[in-house]
């Protein structure tokens, strides 16, 4: 018998060898007609495979991502299967599933090429395929077997990655005619994937190395139901229309130019209003909680990230270093703020009445992405971060911590993300090797954040394994309104670097200490926060936001001087404004700015001229009447302070 320990902390023993779908059998036969996957120990498993030893379980359906991650890496191994079928001698990469469907690389071989319009019949053929109800049976064996047997079908691509593996950690899955290297976790059978979506096909070099040969990448999207595919492929749609390089280039915020260079943005004067405004208001929110603001360099030696450990963790995605006349020495475009900070910490003794020190920039950081992640404001390769650093004492680190957060969820407040959930990611317990500093300090780190978000009460995941290296973190994970989850905001407790750079304070008891450091960025990246805030609000920035606040429509030429009257008053109000000043009739005008999403459009004629009045008209209102100036800017200040309170 073993015991098995289930979310609840409940223990009940069974026999040896029972599986994840039988456990759910006992509970229920509803939820084992849901079940498709089961973490046992942290590890995502088939729920067919055998327990044999005593276990903590957590069953998972589609609606958990680790049941996603099972349900598309099985809809991957579909897609293949179809791919064999129809394109003989086809050989595969890798077919991971990805946060939204899964993906497969392949080379179709010498001369062949797979395009979107083979898309339909190869859904087709996985459609065949899924209601053949091909069980996925796993297969445990020996590199040497395994390398055999892909020697025979002349795979290069799948021995590359045994030779990688060791020996007892190898196994197989077959369904139906198709047998693929693969650790699992899969469905039962294939019969539960009842709804597919082939969406497009991309290029991707073998191990994302630009130098190997290109394979042909497709994407895809599975359900359970058919309903829920035709609500996904909706958002899809919606989520094209709000698409930030689309509205980025329509609105005039930011360009790519390739003589400049891929994944380095050029911000244009209405994007740059934008990012100014959020700068300046977390400047103002940082100033109200006692951080002080600090510049660095965009290089630093080489050195500064040894000492730091960053590059050795980070320097393959480092621009090459930067030689200089002088024998030996070398530069980096700085990669990360926190180094240049624990200089300016170290730049003078300091005493426990000193801290804490919280000290802010927004540093733009650069570092070197592959050409084909690069995506847009999301993915570059140079970026600002709103980096902070908060130096204090061991007994504030919780206190300071809660203030942190309690910035974070003033932020979302005020520009209405109110949907989100955190993370917290902390050490992979069984791979202390890839993180450094001592067991007692990550002890300390992790129990600070997790008291923090249980004091604040938020909903939370515990993820193992995905702090950073120096230390664990709490990210905030906001679904925007068509329902899509971004990254935004980020606090990480570091007890290492304080170590690594011999930093000091004098205590009470008048000996040397180590501070602790907070790492702290609640938008995190400036470009992707903008792209997300872009596809959020769909372009529509609300008031105190918008590039443009108001625009002026004079009706004719013979009121051009009336508007310049108005942007006058307008300016005066430090109210950004412009006039359409061109020969064209109203109707025409009002449809281009609206076009723009400027909040308000003021339109101006004869009857205004004559009462020193405006006809407003409000972006998702259409017309509101005719107003006076003063109460017209009246108006707009009580909606701004509406938005900042």
């Amino acid at each position: 018998m073993i015991k098995i320990t289930f979310p609840d902390n409940s223990v009940k023993e069974y026999k040896e060898g029972i599986n994840g779908l039988e456990l759910a059998k006992d509970i229920s036969s509803s939820l084992a007609n849901e079940v498709v996957a089961i973490s046992v120990n942290n590890e995502i498993r088939d729920i067919t495979r055998p327990i044999n030893n005593d276990a903590a379980i957590k069953l998972h359906k589609f609606d958990d991502p680790e049941g996603k991650h099972a349900f598309w890496h099985s809809s991957a191994h579909l897609m293949a299967e179809a791919l064999e079928q129809i394109y003989p001698g086809i050989k595969f990469g890798i077919g991971p599933s990805v946060e939204n469907g899964f993906y497969y690389d392949v080379d179709p071989g010498d001369g062949k090429v797979i395009t979107e319009d083979a898309l339909p019949k190869i859904e087709k053929k996985m459609y065949e395929l899924s209601g053949q109800n091909s069980k996925f049976i796993r297969k445990e064996i020996s590199k040497k077997e395994a390398l055999d047997y892909y020697k025979k079908k002349g795979d290069e691509y799948k021995l590359e990655l045994i030779n990688e593996l060791e020996d007892g950690e190898i196994s197989l899955y077959t369904h139906g005619k198709f047998t693929d290297l693969c650790r699992g976790p899969h469905l039962p059978d294939t019969g539960p994937i009842k709804a597919i979506k082939l969406l497009n096909i991309a290029g991707a070099y073998w191990r994302g190395d630009e130098k190997r040969k290109q394979l042909t990448r497709i994407y895809g999207i599975t359900f359970p139901k058919k309903k829920m595919l035709d609500d996904y492929l909706v958002m899809l749609e919606q989520a094209k229309a709000r698409d930030h390089r689309k509205l980025g280039k329509e609105l005039e915020l930011f360009t790519f130019s390739p003589k400049v260079g891929q994944g380095l943005p050029l911000w244009l004067p209405k994007g740059t209003a934008l990012r100014e405004t959020l700068e300046n208001f977390l400047k103002k929110v940082q100033k109200e909680h006692g951080y002080l603001p600090v510049i660095t360099p965009h290089i630093a030696q080489k050195e500064l990230y040894v000492t730091s450990g960053h590059y050795e963790k980070y320097g393959v995605d480092s621009f090459r270093p930067i030689s200089t006349p002088a024998e030996g020495e070398e530069f980096l475009l700085k990669p990360m703020n926190c180094p240049h900070h624990c200089e300016i910490y170290k730049r003078k003794p300091r005493s426990y009445k000193d801290l804490p020190l919280r000290i802010a920039e927004f540093g733009a950081v650069y570092r070197y992405e592959q050409s084909g992640e690069l995506h847009g404001l999301t993915r570059v390769r140079g970026f600002t971060i709103d980096d902070s650093h908060i130096f204090c004492r061991p007994d504030q680190v919780k206190e300071e911590f809660l203030k942190v957060i309690d910035i974070i969820l003033y932020i979302f407040r005020t520009l209405n993300f109110k949907d989100f959930t955190t993370q917290v990611s902390l050490r992979d317990p069984n791979d202390k090797d890839k993180y450094i500093g001592t067991d007692e300090n990550w002890e300390k780190a992790e129990k600070a954040i997790i008291e923090a978000t249980e004091e604040k009460g938020l909903e939370k995941t515990i993820e193992l394994g995905e702090a950073a290296f120096y230390g664990p973190k709490l990210d905030f994970i906001v679904k925007d309104v068509i329902g899509r989850k971004w990254q935004l905001g980020t606090i990480q407790v570091d007890y290492n670097l304080p170590d690594r750079f011999e930093m000091e304070y004098i205590g009470s008891d008048d000996q040397k200490h180590r501070p602790v450091m907070i790492h702290r960025a609640p938008f995190g990246s400036m470009e992707r926060f903008v792209a997300v805030l872009i596809e959020h609000t769909a372009g529509k920035f609300p008031l105190w936001l918008a590039p443009d606040q108001v625009v002026i429509l004079p009706i004719s030429e013979k009121f051009n001087d009336y508007a310049e009257k108005v942007l006058n008053f307008l300016n005066n109000y430090d109210i950004r404004t412009l006039i359409d000043s061109r020969n064209e009739k109203i109707g025409k005008k009002i449809r281009d700015n609206e076009i723009k999403k400027i909040p308000y459009l003021l339109i101006v004629g004869e009857k205004e001229v004559t009462n020193n009045t405006v006809s407003v008209r409000k972006r998702g209102e259409g017309d509101k009447g005719t107003m006076k100036l003063e109460d017209f800017v009246v108006s707009l200040n009580k909606e701004l302070e509406e938005h900042l309170n």
